[in-house]
C-alpha cells in the first residue's frame, strides 16, 4: 500500500489489533511504574516518553499475547517491509500537556505549545546549541492505540504531504556526502519545517483502542496540546524499525 500524497493512513480497530492491545496494555501500564523508566516521565508529569518501554518480542508479542498482525501491518509491509520488531515506545499523555520538558528553553517550549514539537523521527539534535543529523532513519512509523483517546486529548498531529518536501530537502542536502549521517542538516531541516507549516495542512489523528495509524518515515508530525476536559491518559504504542541506510530511508 502506498500512503500517497497525505503520507499517512488510519485503520479501524479489528480483532487482531484489539487482542494485541488487550495484551499490551497491562505491560504498558507496568512500565509507567517501573523505576527503570523513571526518567521517561517528562513535561512535569504530563508525558511519559516511554522509549523501548514495551517488552514485546520480535513479532510484537507481549506477555504471551498474539503477534502483531492486521491491515496496518500489511500496509507497513507493503510500504517498506516488515523486519523483526524492536521494543515499542509507549507514549502516554495526561491532562495539562504540554508543560516544559526538563532542560527545555523558552523558545523550545513555545514550539511545543504552538507547533506540537513537530519533527521528523530520526533527525536528532546533538550538542549545545543543537545541530541536527539524520542519525536514526526509519522504515515507517506504526502506532496502535492502547486506550480511547478523546479528540482533543493530546492527539497525534501530522502535516499532510510534508514527507515529499522533506525528501526533496534531504536529498539535496545529503546527495554530495559519502557519509550522509555525518552531514549537519540543521539549516535545511529548519527551513523545510517552516515551509511545511505554510504549505501543508495540519491534521489531528485521535485514536480509539485498537485503531492504528501508519506514517511515512519522513512525515512531519507531533503531539497536539491536551485541551479536552479532565480524563484518563491517552496511550499509544509506536514501532519505528530502523532503515538499513539513509539511502533506503530516502527511497521510501
Amino acid at each position: 500500500m502506498a500512503l500517497g500524497a497525505p503520507g499517512w493512513a488510519r485503520f479501524p480497530a479489528e480483532r487482531a489489533t484489539l487482542d494485541w492491545a488487550a495484551a499490551a496494555r497491562p505491560a504498558a501500564e507496568a512500565a509507567l511504574r517501573d523505576p527503570a523508566f523513571a526518567d521517561m516521565h517528562q513535561c512535569e508529569g504530563t508525558w511519559f516518553v516511554g522509549l523501548d518501554a514495551l517488552p514485546n518480542d520480535a513479532a510484537g508479542r507481549v506477555a504471551g499475547g498474539p503477534a502483531l498482525t492486521g491491515a496496518a501491518v500489511e500496509a507497513a509491509r507493503a510500504l517498506a517491509g516488515w523486519p523483526s520488531l524492536h521494543r515499542a515506545q509507549v507514549s502516554v499523555t495526561w491532562p495539562g500537556y504540554p508543560r516544559p520538558r526538563a532542560g527545555e528553553g523558552e523558545g523550545a517550549f513555545r514550539y511545543r505549545q504552538r507547533r506540537d514539537a513537530a519533527h521528523v523521527d530520526g533527525v536528532l539534535g546533538v550538542g549545545t546549541p543543537k545541530r541536527r543529523f539524520v542519525s536514526e532513519p526509519h522504515l515507517w512509523i506504526l502506532g496502535i492505540a492502547l486506550t480511547d483517546g478523546a479528540e482533543d486529548a493530546a492527539p497525534l498531529s501530522v502535516w499532510e504531504g510534508s514527507h515529499a518536501l522533506m525528501r526533496e530537502t534531504f536529498r539535496a542536502a545529503l546527495a554530495p556526502a559519502d557519509a550522509p549521517g555525518e552531514v549537519d542538516v540543521t539549516e535545511a531541516y529548519t527551513a523545510c519545517r517552516a515551509r511545511c507549516f505554510e504549505a501543508c495542512r495540519r491534521v489531528n489523528l485521535p485514536l480509539k483502542t485498537g485503531e492504528a495509524v501508519l506514517l511515512h518515515p519522513l512525515l512531519l508530525h507531533g503531539v497536539a496540546p491536551w485541551t479536552a476536559p479532565e480524563g484518563p491518559p491517552r496511550m499509544i504504542a509506536y514501532f519505528r524499525p530502523p532503515a538499513a541506510s539513509v539511502e533506503e530511508w530516502l527511497a521510501i
